[in-house]
């Protein structure tokens, strides 16, 4: 047998599994996008229509907020325990990465306990201020529910960046001169930025598309996810649904796109 149809045999399965699972779902969830009412104008009326606009902005907005401050709590947090050494430090790392075995409705049964009506916040702030401090349910509860598995993820890939750097730059910066700050500033952070860049894409995209946790918070909650929802479940709107789905796709996509070419390497989505 020919070594090329050999391999062509060999990427036969793959092949047929990269159509199967991912090129005719997204295919047919583009033309199913384009066969309501509205017709391809349904894309449209994302940016166009109103309430649909609004969802929009707001879940980007919310995944803008996560991933900035993601990003500046793991880098600290990631620095420091990627560089010092110190009794109780492998507890508190498997702690902090602990996150990532929950999935969004834990997530979101958790921020209800800490936030809720019945919340530990609540029972705190009810005595010293004469009222409940509850947002579990409003988009500032959303927020704190997608930062809690958010910075898992970043820490991870900052302490993973981190433990590559050379330190004979850092040496050699002293050597010059540079304080700590200086050092930081010059060497430590531009050294990092692909994993800043490529965290950030990951954190981006998971709050983008993130459900169990809207949906178990979802009482003053607008965004995308919990939109698409809704559309096919209560309205019974399927084109639109799609025509949604396939919007939030674009932006978490094209978040990833922008991402890769600016890290120079690959950025993979994390589930």
């Amino acid at each position: 047998m020919p070594f090329n149809t050999f391999i062509r045999l060999c990427l036969l399965p793959l092949a047929m599994v990269v159509v199967a699972f991912f090129l005719l779902p997204m295919v047919r969830l583009v033309i199913v996008g384009g066969s309501g009412d509205l017709g391809v104008g349904a894309y449209a009326a994302i940016l166009f229509e109103p309430r649909f606009r609004a969802t929009l902005i707001n879940t980007v907005m919310l995944a803008v907020a996560t991933t900035a401050s993601s990003l500046l709590i793991a880098t600290v947090a990631g620095l420091f325990l990627q560089r010092h050494r110190f009794p109780g430090r492998a507890l508190l790392v498997a702690m902090l990465t602990f996150p990532l075995a929950f999935p969004g409705v834990v997530v979101g049964f958790m921020i209800i306990l800490l936030a809720g009506r019945q919340g530990l916040i609540g029972s705190i702030t009810l005595p010293l201020f004469g009222e409940k401090w509850v947002f579990a349910y409003s988009i500032q509860g959303l927020f704190l529910g997608y930062l809690y598995f958010s910075i898992p993820r970043v820490i991870l890939t900052i302490m993973a960046a981190v433990e590559k750097l050379d330190l004979s730059l850092e040496e050699a910066a002293r050597a010059l001169g540079a304080g700590p700050w200086a050092v930081h500033r010059d060497v430590i952070l531009p050294a990092l930025r692909p994993a800043f860049v490529a965290s950030g894409a990951i954190a981006f995209a998971t709050a983008m598309g993130a459900f169990g946790t809207a949906f178990t918070l979802a009482t003053n909650i607008n965004v995308l996810p919990m939109l698409i929802y809704t559309e096919f479940t209560l309205s019974a709107n399927i084109a639109m649904a799609a025509a949604l789905s396939v919007g939030l796709g674009l932006v978490a996509w094209a978040a990833l796109a922008l991402a890769r070419s600016f890290s120079g390497g690959t950025v993979a989505a994390a589930g």
